[in-house]
């Protein structure tokens, strides 16, 4: 007789987890991103090593009208050249690239759609010809945008992202476009697989027409995680 109190009571949990998953949702994830990259400015055009990096992106979305969700996407880009002068580098890219945004849901079904706004800043060093160090500290408005679409009762899905930035002839543009396979589907978490492909570009106006091009591109795994 003991064990229907008990059950009432893991029952009445498991509703009561589900309902504040539909007052407030996380999503979190992580990804393991392989890209090329290309170093271009007044100065030359020097071969860019490959290099990797973790980007991580973090989602809190509410059922509030009127009021946005919430969302920040975070990267390093660090690559380097061929060309060294006793065993110094002669190039070195080493930024952190961030992106704060607010947004909207306008779909939210087997299709949706997002779009909003925020800042995207990026901060650190892109040294050239050994001795040519600019120092970068630019913070930019940004519009997003993201739209996915699911297949039903297999767990996959795919989305596109968004984003682009400018001020002061200084741009920013970044898209990736992914599939995801969802492992772990309930009423409490979803876990998932994905794989995709990302192409980041960034314009930079130094002044007195010293403009650097940046350019990253390649593929990336990640998990994602929705509570």
């Amino acid at each position: 007789m003991r064990t229907r109190p008990a059950l009432c009571f893991i029952l009445g949990l498991g509703c009561f987890s589900a309902a504040q998953a539909d007052i407030i949702g996380v999503k979190g994830s992580v990804d393991y991103w392989k890209y090329n990259s290309d170093l271009s400015s007044a100065l030359g055009q020097p071969e860019m090593k490959d290099d990797a990096s973790l980007s991580f992106a973090l989602a809190v979305e509410h059922p509030v009208p009127l009021l946005p969700n919430v969302k920040i996407k975070h990267s390093t880009l660090e690559a380097e050249s061929e060309r060294e002068v006793l065993n110094e580098k002669m190039e070195r890219i080493d930024l952190v690239y961030s992106d704060f945004i607010v947004y909207y849901e306008i779909l939210d079904n087997i299709v949706s759609a997002d779009i909003g706004v925020g800042a995207k800043v990026l901060d650190g060093t892109v040294q050239q010809n050994l001795t040519e160090v600019e120092q970068v500290s630019e913070t930019l408005p940004m519009l997003y945008a993201e739209a996915g679409v699911k297949l039903p009762f297999t767990g996959l899905s795919a989305k596109a992202e968004a984003s682009y930035a400018k001020f002061d002839d200084t741009v920013i543009s970044d898209a990736q476009a992914e599939l995801k396979y969802n492992f772990i589907d309930n009423l409490l978490v979803d876990v998932g697989l994905k794989a995709g492909y990302r192409i980041l570009d960034v314009e930079l106006n130094e002044g007195d027409e010293r403009n650097i091009q940046l350019d990253f591109k390649g593929p990336y795994l990640g998990l994602e995680a929705h509570f």
